[in-house]
């Protein structure tokens, strides 16, 4: 599962976010995306207590895995959920290749990058708007990810924090070898900074589900953030 996912962050990538896709079409509009070049599928879920709404679990990711698997694609599962190391096992069962939590969610980062990693998925760390960069900095080299917030985490179709390039420009020095991913408000006009600063995963929501034509709104951002 981990090098799968390795392998396909090492060129930039958006990911699409299926917490902005219709659930009565859900495997259709997964199919649709990635007949249009993405790979990487991002499954966002929320718990009510970290974040007020109650999105998905583990029965919702495991069942795109087979269709994103099948296409050589990858399963990013982004956990806004208060104690996460409780959920890891699940969503790896699920079949997550990437699980991502939060800094601000749990006291055992540390612990929780390294039980997700004996799991056989590669490990992410995110940090919300609020949060300082300097928050992961004592986990350089031990995730494969830092997710950088680009909205306050909870809801689709939020405006881009237009600080968001000068954060991930301070990020980068301090993540080592992990790959920064933003996550809020990226489309066309949001993509360009956002990846000149030094992010190289952009997940994008309801720029993509929300579009008259998913598939050319993908390539669109694809195209605009420089990614494959």
């Amino acid at each position: 599962m981990s090098e799968r996912f390795r392998e396909l962050i090492a060129a930039p990538r958006v990911a699409p976010s299926i917490l902005s896709a219709d659930f009565a079409r859900l495997g259709a509009q997964v199919e649709e995306v990635m007949a249009a070049g993405a790979r990487v599928i991002h499954v966002d879920v929320m718990d009510g207590h970290f974040v007020p709404p109650i999105t998905i679990g583990p029965l919702v990711a495991g069942a795109v895995a087979d269709v994103v698997h099948d296409a050589g694609g990858a399963i990013d599962v982004h956990m806004m959920i208060e104690a996460p190391e409780r959920q890891i096992e699940e969503f790896a069962k699920a079949g997550a290749d990437s699980i991502t939590f939060h800094a601000e969610a749990t006291p055992h980062a540390n612990r929780t990058l390294a039980a997700i990693r004996d799991l056989g998925c590669c490990a992410g760390i995110a940090i919300n708007p609020g949060t300082p960069v300097e928050a992961v900095a004592e986990l350089r080299n031990l995730a494969d990810l830092v997710l950088c917030m680009t909205v306050n985490p909870g809801w689709g179709g939020q405006s881009f924090i237009t600080t968001s390039p000068d954060k991930v420009e301070r990020l980068r020095p301090l993540v080592g070898t992990a790959k920064i991913e933003v996550d809020g408000g990226i489309d066309t006009d949001t993509a360009p900074s956002i990846a000149a600063a030094g992010a190289s995963l952009f997940v994008a929501g309801s720029a993509i589900f929300g579009a008259a034509d998913p598939a050319a709104a993908y390539q669109a951002i694809a195209q605009a953030a420089g990614a494959s």
